[in-house]
């Protein structure tokens, strides 16, 4: 966007330089912040960097998880059986 075409959003005294493309307002230089490629105002690209947190903290089932997942349960019901055969012969 070029200069002059319009106000900043957030400092209505400061010309415009680019669009948000979250928000779509108009922003100046020390607002815009680029990130991923694209401009973002700073309350936009605090949601996306939260947003990308919470991505990265939920846990995907792997198939090496869900092979130790058998394997414990498999030796939790043996030692099941196992004590209830003790038991039985006591």
């Amino acid at each position: 966007m070029i200069q002059g075409s319009g106000r900043c959003h957030y400092h209505p005294e400061r010309t415009g330089l680019g669009i948000c493309v979250e928000c779509r307002r108009v922003i100046c230089r020390e607002c815009t912040t680029q990130f991923e490629g694209i401009n973002r105002c700073a309350s936009c690209l605090e949601k996306r960097l939260k947003s990308l947190q919470a991505l990265a903290e939920r846990r995907e089932w792997t198939v090496g998880n869900v092979l130790l997942a058998l394997i414990g349960a498999s030796l939790l019901y043996g030692g099941v059986l196992l004590l209830a055969r003790m038991a039985a012969e006591l």
